[in-house]
């Protein structure tokens, strides 16, 4: 495995490769990685030549009260893990690399953007389309899998290459889980062995809305209220949202069929934990 942390050598070093006939995927993180993180690099292996891996906590998408300085960072770690399952270039950029003084120009996400995650998380997904824009640029993958725990960035990421004409085709991988059935998720470390206890709660809330959608439910607000309802018997989880969507621009969806995503976001004590399904 390959480590840059320079655009220059990274530019270099892709288009010997493009100019070889390579295919390139994409896994873009944010390090703390896990398995959900390496069946990412599973699905861009089976689709593509090489595999790139980018590691960056990017600034722009954590608000001033979020955790930044707390996120986990452990790139020796991440190191092993990549170059292991097959990653053949990691680029691990600097802030400064990223953000050079004076960048501020910003990739302005549509109204899809503020409800769920964005009205609890302002100004999130602008960061997050920024740097992925940087990104997609600078890596200029054939394509690029992204993970279904966080569907809506997926939802908004399909948006904006569509709507930017970039020429990278996007891979929804299904959530890596636990086998107690917890998403797992790098901010999992936080919880303590009760809390990881009281989070099975996520899982189990989404199960039992996709078992009364198989039974015939089929009103978006009824599943909601199920949703809501199991959470409700676990002490110590405060629900921030229940969404029951349509997969395009995320609005409510008044009537779930096959498609329809149930989306959840909680708190166990501090930790701010997301999941989702998608019925059918």
């Amino acid at each position: 495995m390959i480590e840059i942390s320079q655009t220059p050598e990274l530019r270099r070093w892709l288009g010997d490769e493009r100019r070889a006939g390579h295919r390139i995927a994409f896994v873009p993180t944010m390090g703390a990685l896990h398995e959900g993180h390496l069946t990412l690099v599973d699905e861009a292996r089976r689709r593509a030549d090489l595999v790139v891996m980018s590691i960056f906590v990017n600034p722009l998408q954590f608000a001033p009260q979020e955790d930044l300085s707390r996120y986990p960072r452990d790139l020796a770690r991440d190191r092993a893990l990549a170059s292991g399952r097959g990653v053949d270039l990691l680029f691990v950029p600097s802030v400064e690399t990223m953000y050079p003084p004076g960048s501020d120009t910003r990739v302005v996400p549509g109204p899809a953007s503020e409800r769920w995650e964005g009205a609890v998380r302002p100004g999130h997904f602008a960061g997050v389309l920024t740097v992925v824009t940087k990104l997609f640029h600078l890596v200029a993958p054939d394509l690029a899998c992204f993970g279904q725990k966080d569907i809506q960035q997926f939802v908004l990421i399909r948006k904006m290459v569509r709507d930017l004409d970039l020429p990278i085709e996007l891979v929804m991988v299904p959530t890596a889980r636990d086998a107690d059935g917890l998403a797992l998720s790098s901010r999992n470390a936080y919880l303590s062995a009760a809390e990881r206890r009281t989070a099975l709660a996520l899982p189990a809330a989404l199960d039992a809305a996709v078992a009364a959608w198989k039974g015939g439910e089929r009103s978006g607000k009824r599943l909601e209220v199920i949703v809501g309802e199991r959470l409700a018997r676990s002490e110590g989880i405060v629900a921030d949202y229940i969404a029951v969507v349509e997969p395009e621009g995320l609005t409510p969806a008044g009537t779930a069929g096959a498609g329809t995503i149930i989306a959840i976001a909680a708190r166990v004590g501090t930790t701010r934990l997301i999941d989702n399904v998608i019925l059918g």
